[in-house]
């Protein structure tokens, strides 16, 4: 039995050098920082779902490296590469409750079976926390997003291809082919 104490949400606003981290099983995950293609792809992401946000006039486009507070038995929170959130505005402190959109970026060390069971997993705690849809993106994959939705829906884009989120943002497209501009 372990005897480290648990993680909280004051020891994510802790991280050292603004790290990214997330609460998992009451313990601290620190991530690491990604490379050139998969931050250019969320940074391209977060860019359009802004120009959504502005033509629409509803939620907001969050980018990389923003905490989500959730309540689940052994997740406390998400730090998305990039999302789409409807709840209030939280100022300076990490965002109450889950994006209605999240997208997850794949980086060098997300490849292999431990880390497919990873995202798997990660997903369902994304939809058991209210997330409609979710985006595993994989830049080196011929389906480069894999988009799921909470009603147990999934779809490939590739290359040449125009992304979409329904449910979670109607009229919302994307080419892929702009995540590697």
């Amino acid at each position: 039995m372990s005897t480290k104490p648990r993680a909280t949400i004051d020891n994510l606003y802790q991280v050292p050098d603004n790290g990214k981290a997330e609460i998992v099983n009451g313990e601290l995950v620190v991530m690491e920082p990604t490379g050139f293609l998969p931050s250019r792809a969320a940074a391209a992401i977060f860019q359009s779902l802004r120009d959504y946000e502005r033509r629409t006039g509803r939620g907001f486009a969050i980018p990389d490296n923003a905490g989500f507070v959730v309540d689940l038995p052994h997740r406390s929170s998400f730090s998305p590469d990039a999302a789409f959130y409807v709840g209030e505005p939280s100022g300076m402190k990490f965002l109450r409750g889950a994006p209605i959109f999240a997208v997850e970026v794949r980086s060098e060390s997300d490849y292999g079976p431990a880390a497919e069971k990873r995202i798997e997993l990660k997903r369902a705690d994304y939809f058991a926390a209210g997330t409609l849809v979710f985006w595993d993106v994989d830049l080196l994959s011929e389906q480069v997003i894999r988009a799921y939705t909470a009603g147990g829906q999934s779809l490939s884009f590739r290359r040449g291809e125009i992304a979409e989120a329904e449910p979670a943002l109607p009229g919302w497209r994307m080419p892929v082919d702009a995540l590697f501009t």
